[in-house]
C-alpha cells in the first residue's frame, strides 16, 4: 500500500514538472513568436535601412573649382588633376620611420617634410595627409609594387589649384588653403555643412575667398555597394558634382603686368577704375607674393619668409595700405571751397614760400616760386601757402563733411573682403579714438597740415582713386567692382553682375570744370608736364609728396640723410582723356620722394596702354623701375604684338603623362579632393 502511493506521488510530480516545462516552452515559442513580430513588422522599415547602410557607402563627389579670368578670358586660376601620396597617421606605428622607408622609394624633400609636419598639427590624427604631391607615372608604378610594406600609405588623385601666372596679381586673385578649424566649426554651424563634404580645400584671400560660393560648385554623392570588410564593390546610384562658376574680373591682366613690371623692387600700390562704370582695371601691390605655394600647404619656412619680411609682401597695400595723400589731396580741398562758397576761384592768397599759423611756421619741401596764387595757379603749381590758410578758413569739420560723400575714409564696397576705412579726421573722431582728455581736444593747428593732405588725414589708394574717378565722373560716383560675370560650367552661359546704382554727388559743372582745368594743366605745364611731354591725348592730374615720418617745423627734409623707409612717398593722382575720361588712377611709390618723377611715369605708361594700345620700350620700363624716366624713351610697341604670356610662367607644372591626362578629361575623377 505504501509502495502504490509512492508511485502515485512520484507521477503527480513528474506531471506537475511536465507541465511547467510545457508552459515554458509555450511561453518561449511566444515570446519568439513576438520578437519576430516585432522585428518583421513594428521595426521592418527601420533595420531594412540600417541594412542598407551596412551594405552601402555614401561616398561624396567634390566638384571641380570654377575658373577665374581676365577681362578678355585669359585664365588666371585653373585646376589641373594629378596624383599624390597619402598618409595616414593613426595608422602607422612609427610615421618616421616609415616615411624613412618611403623616401628609398621616391624622393620626399625637406620641405616635404615640412609641410607635412606643418599639415598634422593642422588636422586630424585619423586625416588622410599629402606627404608627396605631383607623383609622376613612374613613381606611381614604383609606389604600387611596394604596397604592401606600407601600411596606412596610399596613392590618390587629386585636383590642384593652379595659378599660371605666379605672382602676377596675387592680392586680386588670391589663394585657397587647406580648412583650418575655425572655418570648418564656422561651416558645421552654416547651412553649406553638407555642401563642403569631403573639401578639403577653401578660399583665403582675394576672388577666391570673397566668391567662394560661386566657385565651389556643388557636391554631388555616390552610393557604393561594400563588402563585409567595408570595401567598395560597385556603385549604386549617382548623384553627379556641378562645377563651380567661372568668375569673369574686370581686371586687364595684361595692363595689371605692365604696371607691377614698372614698379620693379620698389613697394607702392596702384588703382585704376572706368570712372564711367567703376570697373577696375588695374588693382596693383607691391611686392607680390606666389600663390602656388600655399596649394600644397605651404611649409614653416616659406611662411616665416612672407609672414616676416620687412617688405610685407602679403600686405594688399591698395586695399588695406593707408597713407597720407599729400599734395593729390589739394584737387579736392579746391573741389570742397568751391562748393561750400567758402573760396571764389578769383580769390589771390600770398604765397611768400610759407604759411605763419599759431607763431608756428608752415613751410613746403616742394620749393615753390610763390607769389601771388588764385586758384587755378595753387593747383597747377601745387601752392602750400594757399591751402593751409584754406584749411584753416573752413575748418576741420567742414572739410570732413565735404570728403566724406567723396569716399574718404569711408569702405568704398569693392566686391574683396578685408578693406580698411583710413582715417579722415574730425573732431568728433579724435575725441572718440583717443582716450586721456587733453589728447581729445582738437587744436586750431592741427587743422593746417589738413589742407595739404598730411595730418591725421589717412587714406587707401582704392579710396583715392575712387575720389578720381568721381571728380573726372563730374560728380557721379560708382562703386569699384572687381567682378563683372559669372559663367555656369555647364551651359556656358555668361552672366553679367550688374554693378550697383551711381551716386550724384550734386557738384556744379562751372565747380568741377575749374577744377579740372587746374588738373589738366599741371599735366601740361606743372609738376607732372615732363612725364606727360609728347602724350597722345590730354590728361588731368596731380602730384603729391607725402611724408612717410613726422618731422618737427623746424626740421628741413633731405632724403640723402635719412634712411630709405623714412623717406617721402611718391603720389599721383591722374584722369584721361581730359575732355570724356576712360581710365582715372592713383598711384604710391613708398619712400621714393617726388611724385612727378616717381609716380607720374608709371601713370603716363599705363594711360599709353589703356588709351593708345601702346606698350613701352624694354630700355624705358628699365628706366622707370629705377626711378630715371620723364616721358617715355625708345619705341612703343603694339600691345598686340608683346608676347604673351610673359617669358616662362612661374606656375606649379602638372603632369604631363597619359594618366594624368586622362584624369584631366573627366569632369569628376574617383576619389579626387579639391585643394
Amino acid at each position: 500500500m505504501t509502495e502504490l502511493r509512492n508511485v502515485e506521488a512520484d507521477l503527480s510530480r513528474f506531471r506537475a514538472r511536465v507541465l511547467v516545462a510545457s508552459i515554458a516552452v509555450v511561453l518561449g515559442f511566444v515570446l519568439l513568436a513576438s520578437r519576430l513580430v516585432y522585428l518583421q513588422i513594428v521595426r521592418h522599415d527601420d533595420l531594412m535601412e540600417q541594412a542598407e547602410n551596412n551594405r552601402t557607402a555614401i561616398v561624396p563627389v567634390v566638384p571641380n573649382r570654377g575658373l577665374i579670368l581676365d577681362r578678355n578670358g585669359i585664365v588666371l586660376a585653373t585646376n589641373y588633376s594629378a596624383y599624390t601620396l597619402e598618409v595616414t597617421p593613426a595608422r602607422i606605428a612609427d610615421l618616421e620611420q616609415t616615411i624613412d622607408e618611403l623616401s628609398k622609394v621616391m624622393d620626399i624633400s625637406v620641405r616635404d617634410r615640412r609641410r607635412f609636419k606643418k599639415l598634422r598639427e593642422e588636422s586630424k590624427n585619423f586625416e588622410s595627409l599629402p606627404l608627396r604631391t605631383r607623383l609622376t607615372d613612374e613613381e606611381v608604378a614604383k609606389f604600387a609594387a611596394q604596397r604592401f610594406r606600407f601600411p596606412g600609405v596610399d596613392i590618390k588623385a587629386r585636383l590642384f589649384r593652379n595659378y599660371p601666372y605666379g605672382e602676377l596679381a596675387s592680392h586680386v586673385i588670391g589663394y585657397i588653403g587647406r580648412i583650418n578649424t575655425s572655418e570648418k566649426e564656422k561651416l558645421d554651424e552654416s547651412d553649406d555643412q553638407a555642401n563642403y563634404r569631403g573639401t578639403e580645400y577653401i578660399g583665403k584671400l582675394g576672388v577666391e575667398q570673397s566668391f567662394e560660393a560661386q566657385l565651389h560648385g556643388t557636391t554631388g554623392v555616390d552610393s557604393m555597394e561594400t563588402s563585409a570588410g567595408g570595401r567598395a564593390m560597385r556603385k549604386l546610384a549617382s548623384s553627379p558634382s556641378t562645377p563651380g562658376d567661372t568668375v569673369v574680373l574686370s581686371i586687364d591682366i595684361k595692363l595689371q603686368h605692365l604696371i607691377e613690371q614698372l614698379f620693379g623692387e620698389r613697394r607702392g600700390a596702384l588703382v585704376a577704375l572706368d570712372p564711367q562704370t567703376g570697373e577696375v582695371l588695374a588693382f596693383v601691390s607691391k611686392p607680390t607674393f606666389d600663390p602656388n605655394l600655399f596649394v600644397d600647404g605651404i611649409d614653416t619656412e616659406s611662411w616665416k619668409a612672407l609672414n616676416e619680411s620687412i617688405d610685407k609682401p602679403l600686405l594688399n597695400r591698395a586695399l588695406r595700405g593707408t597713407y597720407p595723400p599729400g599734395s593729390t589731396y589739394k584737387p579736392f580741398m579746391a573741389m570742397a571751397a568751391l562748393q561750400t562758397g567758402t573760396r571764389a576761384p578769383t580769390t589771390i592768397i600770398n604765397d611768400p614760400g610759407f604759411y605763419m599759423f599759431g607763431g608756428h611756421r608752415f613751410g613746403s619741401p616742394e620749393n615753390e616760386r610763390g607769389g601771388q596764387m588764385d586758384m587755378h595757379r595753387a593747383i597747377v603749381e601745387s601752392s602750400n601757402a594757399y591751402f593751409y590758410s584754406l584749411a584753416n578758413e573752413m575748418g576741420v569739420d567742414a572739410m570732413h563733411d565735404f570728403m566724406k560723400p567723396l569716399g574718404f575714409g569711408q569702405l568704398t564696397g569693392i566686391d574683396i573682403h578685408g578693406e580698411v576705412r583710413g582715417i579722415l579726421p574730425s573732431q568728433e573722431w579724435k575725441r572718440n579714438y583717443y582716450k586721456r582728455a587733453e589728447q581729445k581736444k582738437w587744436y586750431p593747428g592741427e587743422t593746417i597740415s589738413l589742407g595739404i593732405g598730411q595730418g591725421y588725414n589717412s587714406f587707401t589708394m582704392l579710396q583715392l582713386a575712387q575720389a578720381t574717378a568721381t571728380l573726372a565722373n563730374n560728380g557721379i560716383k560708382h562703386k569699384p567692382q572687381l567682378v563683372i560675370a559669372t559663367q555656369d560650367a555647364t551651359t556656358r552661359t555668361r552672366i553679367p553682375v550688374p554693378p550697383d546704382a551711381p551716386t550724384d554727388l550734386g557738384y556744379k559743372p562751372d565747380n568741377v570744370a575749374i577744377v579740372r582745368k587746374g588738373m589738366v594743366d599741371v599735366t601740361l605745364v606743372g609738376t607732372s608736364a615732363r612725364a606727360f611731354a609728347g602724350a597722345g591725348y590730354v590728361s588731368g592730374g596731380k602730384t603729391g609728396t607725402a611724408q612717410a615720418v613726422t618731422m618737427s617745423q623746424k626740421e628741413k627734409y633731405n632724403a640723402a640723410n635719412m634712411e630709405e623707409r623714412q623717406r617721402d612717398h611718391a603720389l599721383y593722382i591722374a584722369f584721361a582723356p581730359a575732355e570724356n575720361p576712360r581710365i582715372a588712377l592713383a598711384v604710391i611709390v613708398e619712400n621714393s620722394g617726388f611724385g612727378g618723377a616717381n609716380a607720374a611715369p608709371i601713370a603716363r605708361r599705363a594711360f599709353d596702354y589703356w588709351l593708345l594700345n601702346q606698350y613701352p620700350s624694354e630700355a624705358d620700363i628699365a628706366a622707370v623701375r629705377l626711378g630715371q624716366a620723364t616721358a617715355p624713351v625708345g619705341k612703343p610697341r603694339p600691345v598686340v604684338e608683346v608676347p604673351w604670356p610673359p617669358g616662362a610662367p612661374v606656375s606649379a607644372t602638372a603632369p604631363t603623362s597619359a594618366g594624368s591626362a586622362a584624369m584631366a578629361a573627366s569632369p569628376n575623377p574617383a576619389s579626387t579632393a579639391q585643394p
